[in-house]
């Protein structure tokens, strides 16, 4: 199968940002003639045409198939308050989903499946300069609430979660199991040869205080390098590099012998992590999404944490990788370029591989006295049953040192026009509520990275973080959750298009920030195929 993209070629905005050629981006006009010199440079395909496969238009070579595979999503909907006061979900600080949109946006996909947008990824990706904890608390919470700009009849929360930076210099000694994926379906450019030089760059940033083991599968697995001090580092960069694709893909024997490796080494106290490389096409043994879930979460029980580096084009077992880092404990990361990996392995290497608390959930209690609905945006595939809440059994997500998650929520105020459909009220036609000045409260339980019982922080929010000017962080996470509407044509994205986000995040400026001026690159490239 030969690689569609020109990957000699192909220039990720994020780098011409750097070099000055996205000048502009905070308008709201169409693109710029550098925005156009940067599409020549981006695409220059021979022989190319656009087909339609699996609900997806691209360019590609004769000879390329697609078979990426995604999850579908049912949308959250509006909720009444009346039936439904609890609002309960996981927490999720995965970024796959944007990184895999920007590689099909860049490479010139006409049309995006929906089941690849998944919103909270998108916002996630994003820095929004949250405040550090204060002492002796795990994380700082953010609470602010606007005007909703797609839907004049909601408000718009959002609701941020920042862990705190820690000194890499003190960190916990690291016990790394690289586990690589090999087979045939490993061979292009964007796929075993990024994964070498991603893994090669980690290498850089270990110490003495370190082990790194190399596990590898196709057909079979191989143990390739076990329990090397991370001072060896050469030793270790001839392993990685001396890797080829070829064969089929056993992932679940590599898995297993991952996890025997890992709990080999394993260092009391330590970061104890499988990080796998892979576009996520296992094809023998376990290989279903189900079998490889109750897979991961027997063997998470030990203290071993799973995270997963997805990478590829036209291959990606999307669903399957989300699965593993899901219920691995770990996190889901697509890398898509060499900068990506640096983004990923090194400048954020603590919030990737370091777990500041675990098993966080959210749950947002409205007060039917000023709030009559809620639609909580994305987050569809983390959602719990109210009781879970308090249940210290039921697996949730992890954030790392230094990071950050946001959950934005449209509010159905009481004085609000909109009508929520009669048959969402199960029990009653509506309650009283307290009119206490408080419309809703945050509660957010968590657990220490090596505990077993979670803790407990309540927020009570009232009209007091409502602005009717809305801050730079909320504009900039109200922009990516508007892209995500227009990119899966919700049936909320309201006034939703493109050029009302270039609109909206024209009223600040973020081209100080690479990666936010790139999203309005992004934003600006659909806007022209029509979106």
């Amino acid at each position: 199968m030969k690689n569609y993209r020109n990957n000699g070629i192909r220039i990720l905005a994020v780098i011409a940002a750097s070099a000055g050629l996205l000048t502009g981006c905070g308008s709201s006009d169409s693109s710029s003639s550098a925005a156009d010199s940067y599409n020549e440079r981006s695409y220059e395909y021979t022989a190319a045409e656009t087909v339609t496969c699996a609900d997806m238009s691209f360019p590609y070579e004769e000879d390329y198939f697609n078979t990426e595979e995604y999850n579908a999503i049912a949308e959250n909907g509006y909720e009444s308050v009346a039936a439904n006061p609890l609002s309960t979900f996981s927490i999720d600080v995965d970024t796959a989903s944007y990184t895999n949109l920007r590689r099909m946006i860049t490479d010139g996909y006409e049309q995006i499946p929906e089941g690849a947008v998944r919103i909270e990824e998108m916002i996630n990706y994003f820095d929004y300069d949250y405040p550090q904890p204060q002492e002796d608390e795990p994380f700082s919470v953010t609470t602010e609430i606007s005007d909703c700009p797609w839907n004049s009849d909601t408000r718009l929360m959002l609701i941020g979660l920042h862990s705190e930076d820690i000194d890499l210099s003190e960190r916990p000694d690291m016990n790394l199991v690289f586990l690589i994926d090999v087979s045939g379906s490993m061979y292009d450019d964007d796929k075993l040869p990024l994964v070498q030089k991603s893994f090669s760059m980690l290498t850089e940033n270990l110490s003495s205080r370190d082990r790194v083991s190399i596990v590898t599968y196709a057909s079979g697995d191989k143990i390739v390098l076990e329990g090397a001090d991370g001072n060896d580092k050469q030793d270790i960069l001839d392993a990685i590099n001396s890797l080829q694709a070829g064969g089929s893909t056993a992932g679940a024997a590599g898995i297993t012998t991952a996890y025997e490796i890992a709990e080999k080494y394993f260092i009391e106290g330590g970061n104890n992590r499988i990080i796998l490389a892979t576009d996520g096409d296992l094809n023998v043994g376990i290989s279903s999404e189900s079998e490889l879930t109750s897979l991961v979460e027997e063997k998470r029980e030990n203290g071993v944490y799973l995270s997963v580096l997805g990478f590829g084009t036209g291959n990606i077992k999307d669903n399957k990788m989300e699965a593993l880092a899901d219920n691995g404990n770990g996190n889901y990361f697509y890398i898509d370029s060499e900068l990506e990996a640096e983004r990923v392995l090194v400048n954020e290497m603590s919030g990737t591989l370091f777990t500041a608390v675990k098993d966080v959930k959210i749950q947002v209690e409205f007060n039917p006295a000023y709030i009559k609905g809620y639609r909580l945006i994305g987050y569809e595939n983390r959602a719990l049953a109210d009781e879970d809440f308090t249940d210290d059994a039921k697996d949730a997500g992890e954030i790392g040192a230094g990071h950050s998650v946001t959950a934005l929520y449209e509010l159905v105020m009481n004085d609000s026009e909109m009508e929520l459909s009669s048959d969402e009220l199960k029990y009653q036609e509506g309650a009283a509520g307290t009119e206490n000045g408080e419309l809703l409260t945050v509660s957010i339980r968590y657990k220490e990275p090596d505990g077993d019982e979670s803790k407990l922080l309540s927020y009570p929010i009232d009209m007091g973080f409502y602005n009717a000017q809305m801050s730079k962080r909320l504009t900039f996470a109200a922009g990516v959750a508007e892209f995500g509407m227009i990119l899966r044509d919700s049936q909320y994205k309201g006034t939703a298009t493109c050029q009302s986000v270039l609109t909206l995040l024209a009223d600040y400026d973020y081209q100080d920030d690479v990666y936010k001026d790139e999203f309005i690159y992004l934003v600006k490239t659909m806007k022209n195929r029509g979106y």
